[in-house]
């Protein structure tokens, strides 16, 4: 018994000192339930404000011209399935960020991290986008992603999709596009400062939506369906804890 209880607690000894937090990320699965560790941002676009997009994600965030806020049309949610796609709104863990909603009201909701000193080789996300059938590639509702390296002010990741210009992967149900979780995984230099930035936009009059989901921004793929291993190490901790108290009552 006493050999099962150390070697229980030793795998949450390691799963915790492995932790994505310890690369650098903080809350990057979410799984705090909060958006702690990210700026959010909100805003509103118009056609009074100029077409063309993706718009710039600097313009929504703290000191930006169209900052309005915090991102409150965005949400942290748990497991379940998105109620247009029927897609699952988590890829792992219990938690997900939502960026953006379904009400078509001008809004823009930006979130966004910076990684000091990044410790891992690759950095790992997840995102599921679903986008209302909109207008055209100047104005439609829309997403962007972008991975920067602050160190050599490259840009790593850069994608921007919208109604207008959705890929081949996307599948459509009634008047929405929706791409399922896209797993990405980017080679990084050990080290570095990062920054991953998530816009979505509703379309500029006010007639269609865009929301994503992001999860699992980490250094390490968790699988999809399963507990982070923050969440693996607390369960073999609290397992230890009733062998434990088991053992002391027999």
């Amino acid at each position: 018994m006493k050999a099962n209880i150390a070697r229980l607690l030793l795998a949450a000894t390691v799963l915790g000192a492995v932790s994505p937090a310890n690369a650098g990320f903080v809350n990057g699965g979410f799984e705090d339930g909060t958006f702690n560790g990210w700026t959010t941002g909100r805003g509103t676009w118009n056609s009074g404000m100029g077409l063309g997009l993706p718009l710039d994600p600097s313009l929504y965030l703290p000191s930006g011209a169209r900052y309005q806020g915090t991102a409150t049309q965005s949400a942290i949610v748990g497991v379940g399935l998105d109620p247009i796609t029927g897609v699952s709104t988590t890829y792992n863990g219990s938690y997900a960020a939502r960026v953006n909603n379904s009400i078509n009201d001008y809004t823009v909701n930006v979130i966004s991290q910076k990684v000091l000193n990044y410790s891992g080789s690759t950095i790992n996300f997840e995102w599921s986008a679903v986008l209302e059938d909109s207008h055209g590639l100047n104005d439609s509702d829309h997403f962007s992603i972008t991975l920067t390296d602050n160190t050599t002010n490259s840009l790593l990741y850069n994608v921007a999709i919208s109604s207008a210009s959705f890929p081949g992967y996307f599948s459509q149900v009634g008047v929405w596009n929706y791409s399922g979780w896209q797993v990405q995984t980017i080679a990084v230099t050990s080290g570095h400062d990062y920054t991953l930035t998530l816009l979505a936009a509703d379309c500029p009059y006010g007639g269609h939506a865009g929301y994503v989901y992001l999860d699992g921004f980490a250094d390490v793929i968790v699988p999809q369906g399963v507990p982070d291993r923050g969440m693996v190490a607390a369960m073999l901790l609290s397992a230890c804890a009733g062998l434990l108290a088991f053992r002391r009552r027999v």
